[in-house]
């Protein structure tokens, strides 16, 4: 990680930049645009700085985390360099999805896998519920008692849910949500490193996509495709989260994302969908930091868009 202020002449930069410093200084708009993020305890809304209480504390913790996990914490810079939000979804989920395969075969990951050690999936019955309200097709997550962790299982019933508001052009409203303390803790832990193999994962996490039906969805009823979220709203709950057109959080509720520990990056889509609300910015803040947020700042951010 390189560490520079704005002040600095540009430059060619590779890897993850951090830039702190006067955001008035000569240079300093090179560097706003070109850095990985900016650092500031000064009140800000540009969307490529981020305010901290500590500057030279949240420097010393990025410090350990890249030096941590080097590789995908450069596969995180490069992927939300690459990913154009303004392009259709499927060619960031793909770009994505290659880095996070790439991740899952590579040393960092092993590690967590071997600390972890052995673990078994948790088969729950109904982990998605649907019913139908009037022309409003709602979709909660159901397994609380591990806080809608993400599980193989759901992602299929989930599918299978959103295809219904696909294919049903009667069904004019949308609304995801969480049953028990949690909308979704993100991907369930039991379950990582059970793929055959990356390039198998890498093609059921494109070709079986609830993001990209999310997407679509959103694209269509605007608004009216809806995620209301409270509790742990992490990793792959809040990517999904992020493609509905209306995002309404309770005030309970912690953001994050927390993959970079497992040596890994946002493997549902987030590059995508949380780069598209809050800029490439901030999120590789939120992934290199690992640091939540409260329903506040994910306000003021764009990451939500009602807190109620």
């Amino acid at each position: 990680m390189q560490v520079l202020d704005l002040s600095e002449a540009p430059r060619p930069a590779t890897g993850v930049v951090v830039a702190t410093g006067d955001h008035t200084a000569p240079n300093a708009e090179f560097w706003l645009e070109h850095a990985t993020f900016t650092l500031t305890e000064a009140p800000t809304d540009d969307r490529r700085i981020v305010v901290v209480p500590s500057v030279s504390d949240t420097l010393t913790q990025l410090q350990e985390r890249t030096q941590r996990w080097p590789q995908a914490a450069a596969m995180c810079d490069d992927v939300l360099r690459t990913v154009d939000t303004s392009a259709p979804a499927l060619r960031g989920v793909i770009i994505e999805s290659l880095a996070y395969s790439t991740l899952q075969s590579g040393p960092e990951f092993a590690c967590w896998l071997a600390t972890r050690g052995p673990a078994a999936p948790v088969a729950l019955a109904d982990p998605v519920l649907v019913e139908r309200d009037g022309d409003v097709l709602r979709v909660r997550f159901n397994r609380p008692q591990r806080h809608n962790a993400f599980s193989t299982d759901a992602r299929a019933a989930l599918l299978d849910a959103l295809a219904v508001a696909q294919l049903d052009d009667s069904i004019t409203g949308v609304v995801l949500s969480g049953n028990g303390k949690s909308f979704c803790s993100g991907g369930d832990l039991a379950e990582f490193g059970t793929f055959a193999d990356p390039a198998t994962a890498h093609l059921a996490r494109t070709r079986h996509s609830p993001a990209l039906a999310l997407d679509e969805l959103t694209h269509r009823l605007g608004a009216a495709c809806r995620a209301e979220v409270h509790g742990q709203v992490l990793g792959s709950g809040l990517e999904m989260a992020a493609y509905c057109g209306q995002v309404t959080c309770a005030p309970d509720a912690v953001l994050g994302l927390p993959e970079l520990a497992l040596g890994l990056i946002p493997g549902a889509g987030g590059t995508v969908s949380i780069t598209r609300r809050i800029g490439r910015w901030r999120t590789a803040y939120l992934v290199l930091t690992g640091h939540t947020i409260r329903p506040a700042t994910a306000l003021s951010w764009g990451l939500v868009d009602r807190v109620c």
